[in-house]
């Protein structure tokens, strides 16, 4: 069995280097590093945009460091200015405790926490919000000079717009996790986006004005999609959430799936565990058979078994399968059924008052309950023209009825308009 590379040979070939200290490679060569990387709690979900600095902290454990995972408890209070045009809305203390619980395990699915070297959750609200003003001061503010601080990409693409003192302060509260955490937890690495190597590099210089352990950053790119726009929009343009109350897994998958072929190597490389091997295996079936999208599946399956569960990446397969590779309807699970009512419109059948059918279930019923057509008469000439299939098979004009023996399980009516236009009934 070969040797599993070293942490920055890993990151290497995974294009998941945007730059590194210069005594980075020897202090990981010379023994375990904890590091660490933060995170915002400034929703109740962290999202895929937050996968980078999660995979790194992964690839970090797995090459037999410690990682540390730091949610923003007092800092998400304030926001960090990277990256941003305008003031952040500031959130109260509450809405943070309550999205730094769900975070917690949101990162579980990702990092083992525990053994020796597992995993860590720290919130440095534990040591910001007993810290005072004067202490601050003294302790952080006095290693830093105002032209230091003006000089930050975070902090000069902000001035002419303005900028709060509390945005501005930002940097040096970060500065100050690091030393903290230098100090209490032996922590001598942090990670983040290469528009946060400006407040990394302010915590080893606080650190190493305090006298504290030598200490390392690193960083990654920054993602944008081949076509130049910012990587973890969906479609309708929202953030693709982890949390499956906000995304769900069908739709997560989904968003895999939509990746562009010009994407879809890098994004194994980024968000997966494969192997080079692997990857250069599914790089070639994207070139010699990119209608197959081998990447594509593999890259939304195993991102949405790591995210969610296997069991949620077999039915958002399952589900995808029927809308967009005609799958057999009657081969749905229970579970796919129970996923596609929150896909595609859904209704529980209603015999119309007056005009139904001696017996079954009324097609032109079910067609104005989904809103697949406007009226019963506009519904009689779908039929008509032939543009209506239940449970895959296609209708005619004089299938206005169809049988209860025709029910999927758990009594339920797939209703297909055209090739791409999906409702489902369920009878009662």
């Amino acid at each position: 069995m070969s040797a599993r590379p070293s942490l920055l040979d890993e990151l290497a070939w995974r294009e998941l280097i945007s730059q590194h200290t210069e005594g980075l490679p020897a202090a990981l060569a010379a023994g375990t590093v904890s590091g660490y990387c933060g995170f915002d709690p400034t929703a109740s979900s962290l999202h895929v945009g937050n996968l980078i600095p999660i995979m790194g902290l992964m690839h970090l454990q797995r090459a037999g460091h410690r990682p540390y995972a730091l949610v923003g408890g007092a800092t998400g209070m304030i926001g960090d200015p990277s990256g941003r045009a305008s003031e952040r809305v500031l959130q109260g203390l509450d809405a943070i405790h309550s999205n730094a619980e769900a975070i917690r395990g949101q990162l579980s699915r990702f990092l083992d926490f525990d053994g020796p070297r597992g995993a860590k959750l720290v919130n440095n609200v534990d040591w910001l919000s007993k810290l005072s003003v004067l202490d601050f001061l003294r302790e952080t503010g006095k290693h830093f000079s105002v032209n230091y601080m003006l000089a930050k990409d975070s902090v000069k693409s902000r001035i002419d717009g303005g900028i709060s003192y509390t945005e501005f302060s930002y940097m040096l509260l970060q500065a100050h996790d690091f030393w903290e955490l230098n100090r209490s937890e032996g922590v001598t690495l942090q990670f983040g986006g290469s528009d946060q190597w400006g407040n990394i590099t302010a915590g080893l210089e606080l650190i190493r004005r305090s006298g504290g352990a030598d200490s390392n950053g690193l960083t990654f790119p920054l993602i944008t999609n081949a076509d130049g726009s910012k990587f973890g929009k969906s479609t309708g343009g929202g953030s693709v959430w982890l949390d499956p109350e906000r995304t769900s897994p069908y739709q997560f998958y989904q968003f895999w799936m939509g990746a562009d072929d010009r994407d879809a190597s890098r994004y194994l490389r980024y968000y997966t565990l494969f192997s080079l091997d692997e990857v250069t295996a599914l790089d070639a079936e994207v070139r010699t058979a990119p209608e197959k999208r081998a990447a594509q599946r593999a890259l939304a399956v195993e991102v949405t078994s790591r995210v969610h569960s296997a069991e949620a990446a077999r039915v958002a397969q399952e589900v995808s399968a029927l809308l967009f590779e005609k799958a057999d309807p009657q081969a749905l699970s229970g579970e796919a059924l129970k996923a596609l009512r929150a896909e595609i419109p859904f209704a529980e059948y209603e015999p119309p008052a007056e005009g139904a059918p001696a017996e079954g279930i009324d097609v032109y019923q079910c067609l104005t309950l989904l809103g697949i057509a406007a009226s019963r008469g506009a519904a009689k000439r779908l039929l008509e023209q032939g543009g209506v299939s239940v449970n895959g098979v296609k209708l005619g004009a004089a299938d206005r009825v169809v049988g209860e023996d025709r029910l999927l399980r758990d009594r339920h009516l797939l209703v297909r308009k055209g090739q791409r236009e999906f409702g489902l009934i369920q009878v009662p």
